[in-house]
């Protein structure tokens, strides 16, 4: 039996897990910006929410999933991805009745795909992603990538490329498709296994494959731009017109399909142009999926959005030498000497933490030099010392590790003190 964390897992050690809630406070804030609501979801959900919401075609339903049949001998899915699973959730929860349309929503997950395991790609992976459901307006198309872009740019991110595509609607798809299956099916024996069954099945993620990609086929397959009918056309110069407007650069890729069945419209993706990121670029994706919520079972209701992979974000601000401003320090470490004086200290400590103090001190019995070590190791910007002669006087000595500068101070005072040196105030005792 195997002690290590399974293949494809990593765990996130405390002071990785600083940089992690600090990456995650940003795209909160963000998200409170863009006046968009989180939305927590199921770990795993029945089978056929995948199978049906991102498509019996895709990579991710024939060969990604973890699924298992529960002792009801229902077939359930820990969630491969984020949108299918919100959707569900929306039809649900009848979210197509809220008073405010569209509905925002973001949210963090965990998610689980039986991959090969390898930089940034683990077979648990945490993924931040946003869904607008309610709008057909390409604005809100607009909104969604300058919200990703912002995420980005907030964490100074710069070798950043926005690639562009239009999948159309269902009939500019459906002109597209038949292009594709009459160009295609003259090299049906020279493409991989899984092209082959594309060909009938989905004829457009043919575009999305990384084992043909280098066929003399791709690069003179029809382009989904060549067949957009009107409608899709104008949506998609409208989506371009909105971005020009606020001034986000992108590039249009004809090839750029996604990997699941539900875009439509408009499809993106932001890659990494930062030197030694990697030979995968991609940092997050995502589409309009007009659609979907009918395929759930819910009414005909328009959606967007997109994923971004959190570990890909971390490599990415690594890739770029971005410094996190993350504060390791803490507030006080509190010394106390002889027995007395600790019964005492824990008192202190607790109501120092109540009134918004961060505080640790020792639990290991270790003599004061050790403790101020100790202190030194946590970067404690304050040290508040209590001795026998400090109980006899009811004082504490405060000492400010920056200037060292040391200050006697009355117990009753301690907590009123402490407020107006590291939160500029009081607070309710």
């Amino acid at each position: 039996m195997s002690m290590r964390a399974p293949r494809g897992t990593a765990d996130i050690l405390p002071n990785e897990v600083k940089r992690w809630q600090y990456v995650e406070s940003i795209l909160k804030d963000i998200c409170d910006r863009f006046n968009y609501d989180e939305i927590r979801t199921p770990l795993f959900e029945h089978t056929e929410v995948f199978q049906r919401g991102v498509g019996d075609s895709t990579d991710i339903v024939q060969k990604e999933m973890y699924t298992f049949e529960d002792r009801g001998g229902r077939s359930l899915t820990l969630r491969p991805e984020g949108t299918a699973t919100v959707v569900r959730a929306f039809v649900e929860n009848k979210l197509y009745g809220s008073p405010i349309q569209p509905v925002k929503l973001f949210y963090f997950m965990q998610l689980f795909r039986y991959e090969r395991p390898q930089q940034g790609r683990m077979r648990q992976l945490n993924q931040f992603g946003v869904e607008v459901l309610g709008s057909a307006d390409p604005s809100v198309d607009a909104e969604v990538i300058a919200l990703a872009m912002t995420c980005y740019k907030e964490l100074g991110l710069s070798s950043l490329k926005l690639v562009l595509n239009s999948l159309g609607d269902k009939e500019s798809r459906q002109n597209h498709r038949k292009a594709l299956v009459e160009h295609f099916s003259p090299y049906k024996d020279e493409l991989c296994s899984d092209c082959q069954k594309r060909l009938n099945q989905n004829p457009l993620r043919i575009l999305d494959c990384k084992t043909d990609r280098d066929h003399p086929a791709m690069k003179t397959a029809p382009s989904i731009l060549d067949y957009l009918n009107e409608y899709s056309e104008q949506y998609f110069n409208q989506v371009k017109a909105y971005l020009d407007m606020m001034e986000i650069p992108y590039v249009l890729d004809q090839n750029l399909v996604r990997g699941l069945d539900y875009y439509n419209h408009t499809a993106f993706e932001i890659m990494s142009e930062a030197e030694g990121f990697g030979a995968i670029t991609t940092l997050a994706g995502g589409g309009r999926y007009n659609g979907l919520t009918e395929e759930l079972g819910g009414p005909n209701t328009p959606g967007i959005g997109f994923a971004m992979g959190l570990e890909r974000l971390l490599m990415a601000i690594d890739a770029e030498n971005i410094k996190l401003p993350i504060d390791s320090s803490v507030d006080c470490f509190f010394i106390a000497v002889g027995e007395t004086a600790e019964k005492q200290a824990s008192e202190l400590v607790h109501k120092l933490r109540v009134n918004g103090i961060q505080v640790d001190k020792d639990y290991q019995g270790r003599k004061m030099k050790a403790q101020f070590k100790a202190a030194d190791r946590l970067k404690a910007k304050y040290v508040i010392i209590l001795g026998d002669n400090e109980l006899e006087d009811d004082i504490v000595n405060v000492k400010n590790m920056k200037t060292g500068d040391q200050t006697e101070v009355p117990l009753t005072d301690l907590v009123k003190t402490m407020q107006a040196e590291l939160l500029g105030g009081s607070q309710n005792e």
